[in-house]
């Protein structure tokens, strides 16, 4: 894929899964219980020991899943995260050496972002999407606003969001959200069904 068809297709379902854990066994079982319950895109944070273990194996397992790494604040995580089969990366800030390995490869980059200003700066270093991060210190009005002046900012609201609010904050103009144990927490069951709720819901939504 090429970056932009890569980034269509994480966003697609309008949310994607955060993978942040203990150990590399239980980030395995977690993302096997998010595309097991319909997600198609999911992340694992780097902040996860040996997070790149569970992501090569997911990998391995689940060529067909978009498997994204998380958390990557310098290039040669960025390089790594890639090897080991990382379709896109996240940032919790903006970091241009990320931005330029995952282009380097043909990998599209999500930096973190939290003013105007580092929307714009981000766009200008040339990132795919920006993750407005964390979304809680924010609202979905608040996103409003800013798009009004930025309409060309694709944003992402992590850190925070609920099945609850999920669906305001794409009526506000953000391409998907990023979204952790709000999720998979309950057991495969109840996240299969909370995710099943949560894309009929998404897909009405702006």
């Amino acid at each position: 894929m090429y970056r932009w068809e890569t980034v269509q297709a994480v966003t697609a379902q309008r949310v994607f899964g955060i993978v942040r854990t203990a150990g590399p066994d239980e980030a395995v079982a977690a993302a096997e219980t998010l595309l097991e319950a319909g997600l198609r895109a999911v992340e694992i944070a780097l902040t996860t020991p040996r997070g790149l273990t569970a992501l090569a194996r997911l990998t391995e397992t689940h060529p067909e899943a978009l498997l994204g790494a998380g958390t990557v604040i310098d290039g040669a995580a960025a390089r790594a995260a890639v090897e080991a089969g990382a379709r896109f990366l996240v940032s919790p800030s903006l970091h241009p050496e990320v931005i330029r390995t995952g282009h380097r490869y043909g990998v599209p980059v999500f930096p973190g972002v939290a003013t105007p200003t580092e929307m714009v700066r981000a766009l200008e270093e040339g990132a795919d999407a920006l993750k407005l991060f964390p979304a809680s210190a924010f609202s979905p009005a608040w996103l409003r606003d800013v798009r009004a002046a930025l309409p060309q900012a694709p944003l992402l609201p992590t850190g925070g969001v609920t099945t609850a609010n999920a669906p305001e904050w794409i009526a506000a103009g953000a391409v998907a959200c990023g979204m952790g144990s709000a999720l998979s927490e309950g057991g495969a069951r109840s996240a299969a069904e909370r995710v099943s709720t949560l894309l009929r819901r998404l897909a009405g939504a702006g």
